[in-house]
């Protein structure tokens, strides 16, 4: 595997950041940037210009990732040769969160085939429900073959994000991206760094990713008599203090919930991601350290006895703001606990997809760091 990375800033233009492709032809580019940036093709075209022969994914982010350096509304190449390893990339369309199951199904019914080894998605932030999409990845594709992935960002504006597939990008797309053969060693990992406080409770009222009670009291009172003087701050404050979830049934894995908004008439909280009638609750805190830790956690978590040759981080947009101007603390731990040698990419995002701890069904998380490490034997 060869692997290039170049980045673009309005103020500076392009530069070539590290590695190089030995005169191989890539057959996957990875391009992450603002989204303002992104809906003008040019410096997209630059791009394909670059590099003819490769299948162009494209998304908007909350902040590019490039090695340890954490960027915002630039734009970061990732060019990859793979030696060993077929490539296929599909993409679908949604027009709302109610087409989201439709649509992993739909592609992973098309990535189907033999020695599919993994799929890494990246899918709008702003129309599609991850819950959703995972579960349609989940039961269609074969047994054993992993998800990963995110959904797209636009800074802390929340208005829309793109995504596209050797295209312009745009608003309701999701990609994949299927690799497939024997030589490809991929790692995973997913780690937030959160610590729950206060008593289990459990959801007694739902509908999708809106929360109503808990217990059969009112969630969002309970909130806020837990966030004391920062329920002032709300809904932003809440990006401090997640939920964790974990679903019914003795497979349940706990995943972290934010809140995107809440609803004083109605006393409600509204999610990014779904939040089931009977699952488990814990209002959940962290310190910078915490989330850095959970950083180098995630990173842990994806050995496979060989060092990767390309990392792909996915981040949340709650963890950047949190973090401030200690985000690269996270990223620079990543680079600590996996070596000097790997190219890392990635974003920060709207949600993050993969399996809790590694291992099982993807899931989608908010809140946590996750890392997919590639490798060719």
């Amino acid at each position: 595997m060869k692997i290039e990375q170049r980045s673009f800033a309005p103020a500076s233009g392009w530069k070539i950041r590290s590695g190089g492709l030995a005169g191989l032809a890539p057959q996957l580019v990875l391009a992450f940037g603002g989204r303002h940036l992104l809906a003008n093709s040019a410096s997209l075209d630059e791009v394909r210009r670059a590099y003819p022969g490769a299948h162009l994914v494209a998304a908007s982010t909350s902040g590019e990732i490039t090695g340890t350096e954490v960027t915002e509304d630039g734009l970061t190449v990732t060019a990859i040769a793979f030696e060993k390893t077929k490539v296929v990339t599909a993409a679908t369309t949604v027009k709302s969160a109610a087409d989201s199951f439709t649509a992993g199904r739909e592609l992973a019914e098309r990535l189907r085939g033999p020695e599919l080894a993994h799929v890494f998605v990246i899918s709008d932030g702003a129309l599609v429900n991850g819950t959703e999409l995972a579960r349609g990845f989940n039961e269609h594709l074969p047994a054993g073959v992993a998800l990963t992935g995110g959904l797209a960002g636009d800074g802390a504006r929340f208005e829309k994000t793109l995504v596209g597939l050797d295209e312009t990008p745009q608003s309701g797309r999701v990609v994949a991206v299927g690799f497939y053969g024997t030589h490809l060693k991929t790692g995973i990992g997913s780690a937030g760094g959160w610590s729950p406080f206060g008593p289990e409770r459990v959801v007694s009222k739902s509908a999708g990713n809106v929360l109503h009670e808990l217990d059969g009291q009112s969630a969002l009172s309970l909130y806020k008599t837990y966030l004391g003087d920062q329920a002032a701050a709300l809904p932003g404050s809440a990006l401090r203090f997640p939920l964790c979830i974990t679903p019914q049934g003795a497979g349940g894995q706990p995943v972290v919930r934010t809140i995107l908004s809440i609803d004083d008439k109605a006393e409600s909280m509204t999610f990014a991601g779904d939040i089931p009638a009977g699952a488990r609750v814990r209002f959940m805190r962290a310190s910078y350290e915490d989330l850095i830790d959970g950083a180098a956690a995630a990173a842990g978590q994806t050995g496979t006895g060989a060092a990767p040759e390309l990392v792909i981080c996915v981040s949340c947009v709650g963890r950047r703001i949190v973090l401030g101007q200690r985000t690269e603390e996270e990223t620079e731990i990543v680079r600590e606990t996996l070596g000097a040698g790997p190219a890392v990419t990635g974003f920060y995002s709207y949600g993050e997809l993969a399996p809790s701890g590694g291992t099982g069904a993807c899931q989608l998380h908010n809140q946590t760091m996750t890392i997919t490490t590639l490798r060719e034997d």
